[in-house]
């Protein structure tokens, strides 16, 4: 199964990179989300990813966004990766890809690599984007931006 625009994100529930849950269900209807799959921790195009994200931070803030990046790392990783690039949004670990099946965030290149996907979403939790790109990471930011302008 896989989400499409139009559909009520999925509850769920992570670790953080600070190792306390985190669940989505406290963010619906305070803020718009966009919530960001990536491969690694760690390697050229996430990190080119999450230091975009990084940079227009306060582009998606002003926006009434939140952010949030999910990977298969766990939450040392997490912490190490957000620390050395000075991320100021949450990271969750997702090693056994639960929540990426929840999704529907399919592996590229041969099932090798896991999927680079963005969705945004509104405050009431309504799947507004979704936006599939596995090299082009910084077209996620531009699009996702796009999207929040235009129905704010």
């Amino acid at each position: 199964m896989s989400l499409k625009t139009g559909d009520k994100v999925p509850s769920f529930t992570l670790k953080d990179q600070g190792g306390h849950d985190f669940n989505i269900d406290t963010l619906i209807g305070k803020k718009a989300l966009v919530i960001f799959f990536y491969p690694k921790d760690f390697t050229p195009g996430c990190i080119k990813e999450v230091c975009s994200f990084r940079d227009q931070y306060e582009d998606f803030t002003d926006l009434g966004a939140e952010v949030i990046g999910i990977s298969g790392d766990g939450e040392s990783s997490h912490e190490k990766f957000a620390k050395k690039y000075n991320l100021p949004f949450t990271l969750l670990s997702d090693p056994k890809k639960e929540v990426r099946t929840l999704f529907g965030v399919k592996s590229s290149l041969l099932g090798l690599l896991p999927g680079r996907v963005t969705y945004v979403i509104s405050k009431s939790g309504i799947v507004q984007l979704i936006f599939e790109n596995q090299f082009g990471a910084e077209k996620h930011i531009a699009k996702s931006l796009a999207i929040l302008k235009e129905k704010k």
